[in-house]
Order: structure tokens, then sequence, then C-alpha cells
């Protein structure tokens, strides 16, 4: 009997679904602290004088930082097996956010949003892992649909929060700092669930750090991943919504708009994870065939279209965070997940560095034909693959 199986056995299904709802917790919390800056920080650095251009590089050097170091972390804590150290270290990062309330000057601002973003790299994969690990009697589908249901509850009051202090104080360095009290309760359930799981979790890990590398990544996990690249690439960048909206509505606005995908968002995962354990794979042909409905609406369309993008890319977003993540626990041993984890999340980053300069540069230009055609040619190279993975 494998160590995940066995340490399966360790949790009943209420202590499974206690850790689910713990990291959710975490989650949650630190959502309602970078979910909650992002809504305002393309208009941020807007005001800095960065055109949509930077702001879609920025963006998209982020998520190379957020995505593009998770294999050298996923990688580095399987061999080394602590997990709970990286998640610590990367949780810690988001401190940089509302530190931003205290910055001058566009590079300052652009630094503390990459140095979260690496935090972001540094605790993703080790909590995904972890997550595994403790939902491994719940199910994929449903172990990671709950949690981004409760990671979304803070995606949603973060930018709802922010909202309410833009309209009443009309101030960014306030809309910023007076996120340090939710950061101070991320810090708090961190502590509490790192003593509550720690010791369940270290009998389920391998036990000698040469067990990581007897296992070996499937061909079909190698299509997958090609396959998530091309969505990814497919797919307008959020950044890139919220700086176009900016441009038809009140700034205070443009948070409740990033809210409004986080709703649809934390709608979207759990049901999309309860109907992965049902039928599968086969499921994620309908992000993938949704994924250029947003970006053409954004390329070709008013104040009306982007509304109607926000519920589509809400929709694609939380079908991601919840069945595309399940669909790596299924096909990977656990001994190489949080190099899986690390490898799926760096397809996301290339992904998105290509999305947001692409569809930077097209709405810079004014060439929303040629985004068009882009979007849906990628796409359907994204579901050919997608169909040669789940064939094999």
């Amino acid at each position: 009997m494998s160590d995940e199986k066995r340490g399966g056995e360790k949790f009943s299904l209420r202590a499974a679904y206690l850790g689910i709802v713990l990291f959710g917790l975490i989650s949650l919390m630190g959502d309602i602290v970078y979910e909650g800056s992002r809504g305002i920080l393309p208009t941020y650095l807007a005001s800095l004088g960065a055109s949509a251009a930077a702001v879609g590089l920025v963006f998209g050097l982020g998520d190379v930082f957020s995505f593009g170091f998770r294999v050298l972390s996923g990688f580095v804590a399987d061999r080394t097996r602590r997990y709970w150290l990286f998640v610590v270290l990367g949780y810690g990062l988001i401190a940089a956010i509302p530190l931003i309330g205290l910055a001058r000057g566009l590079w300052i601002a652009v630094a503390l949003i990459l140095a979260e973003r690496l935090g972001k790299a540094l605790r993703t994969p080790s909590r995904n892992t972890l997550l595994s690990i403790v939902g491994s009697r719940v199910g994929s589908g449903k172990t990671f649909g709950l949690h981004e249901l409760l990671d979304q509850v803070g995606a949603i009051a973060g930018p709802l929060i922010v909202s309410f202090v833009m309209l009443y104080t009309n101030s960014f360095s306030t809309s910023f700092l007076v996120l340090l009290a939710p950061y101070a309760g991320l810090a708090f359930f961190l502590a509490f669930t790192y003593r509550k799981l720690r010791d369940v979790v270290r009998e389920v890990v391998p036990k000698r750090v040469e067990d990581a590398g007897v296992a070996k990544l499937s061909r079909s996990f190698w299509l997958y991943i090609a396959s998530i690249f091309a969505n990814t690439a497919g797919l307008v960048h959020v950044s890139l919504i919220l700086f176009k909206s900016s441009m038809y509505f009140d700034w205070w606005i443009v948070p409740l708009m990033y809210l409004a995908i986080q709703a649809v968002d934390a709608a979207a995962a759990p049901i999309s994870g309860y109907f992965y354990d049902k039928v599968g794979g086969k499921l994620l042909l309908l992000p993938f065939a949704l994924s250029a409905v947003p970006s053409i609406l954004v390329l070709t369309g008013g104040r009306e279209a982007l509304i109607a993008s926000l519920a589509f890319f809400g929709v694609v977003l939380g079908m991601r965070e919840s069945i595309y993540k399940a669909t790596v626990t299924d096909i990977t041993p656990l001994p190489k997940r949080g190099l899986a984890y690390g490898i799926l999340d760096t397809a996301y980053g290339l992904g998105f560095m290509a999305s947001g300069g692409v569809f930077g540069l097209f709405m810079s230009w004014g060439a929303s034909a040629l985004g068009v055609a882009f979007t849906v040619a990628v796409e359907l190279v994204a579901i050919a693959l997608l169909l040669a993975s789940l064939r094999k």
C-alpha cells in the first residue's frame, strides 16, 4: 500500500474536510489581501504613468515570477520534503501588498508586486501537495473545488473592502494599508493549521529524499501541460479587462468588476469539482472551449461586452482553479507532485506572460480582428493537445 493511501486512512472524512477548510481559511485571508489589491493595481499603475502595454508587461512579468519559479520551488520541496517551510515563507511575502501603501514611485510599487508574486511561487506547489494529501479520502475534484470556494470568499471580500475604502477615502495608500488586518488573520490560521496537521502529513510524505526520484511523469502529463500553456496563452489577461474597464467606469467601480469575476469563480469551482469526480477529464473540454469568449468580448466590445466578459472569465477561472489542479493529482504520483504542480503553474505563467504581452499589444494597436483570429487558433490547438492527453 502506498504512503498516500496509508496516510489517507489516518484521516476520517471529518478530519479530511477540517483540513481542507483550514487550508481554505488560510487562502481566504491571503486572497483578501492580494486579490483585494489586484482590483486597483492596474488603475494605480496607470495613475503613476504606466501605459496599457506597460500594465500588461508588469502583470505578465508578475505571472512569470508567480508561475515560472514554481518548478524550482516544487522540485526543491519534493527533494527536501520541507513543504511547510515553503508554505510559511510564501505566505509571509504577502506582506508586500499592504506595504505598497507606503511606497512612493512606480518602480517601488512594481518591485513589491513582484515580491508578492514570488511568494506565490514559493507556497503554491507545496500547499497544493499538502492539500492533495489531506483531501485524499474526499476526491481530488471536491477537495480543490471546496478549497477554491473558500479561497474565493476572500477574493470577493478583498475587492469589496478595497472598493469601499477607495469610495470613501479616494486614497490608494489607505486602501493598501487596510489590508494589514486580514494579513494578521492569515498568520493566525497558518500557525493553527500547522500545529493541527503537521504530524499526520509527516507520516505520508516520502520517507527518504531519494524516493522523490523514483516516480516518473508520464507522456500524458506533458501533453496536458502543453494544452494548459496554449489554453492560457489564448485567454485575455484579467489585468487588461480591468484596464479597459477603467476607461468606461469610475475607478471605485473597477474593483467591483474584479469582485464579480471572483464571485462567478467561487460558484463554478465546487460545481465543476463535483462533476469532475463523476465524469473525469472530459469535463476539461468545457473551459477550454469557453476560453476564447472573454478574449473576443474584450477585444471587440464596449461597456456591455466588458460586463459579459466577467462572467465567462470567472467560469474559466473557477474551473482552472479546481479541475485543472485535480487532474494533476490524478495523473501524477505523490513523490513528484510538488514538481508536477510547479510545472503546471509554470505553464500558466508562460501562457499568461504571452497573453498579457500579446493582448496588450492588440489593444494598443486597435488590432481586434487579429486578436480574435489569434485566440480562436490558439484555443483550437489547446483542445487538440488536451484530446491527445486524454487518449494516452
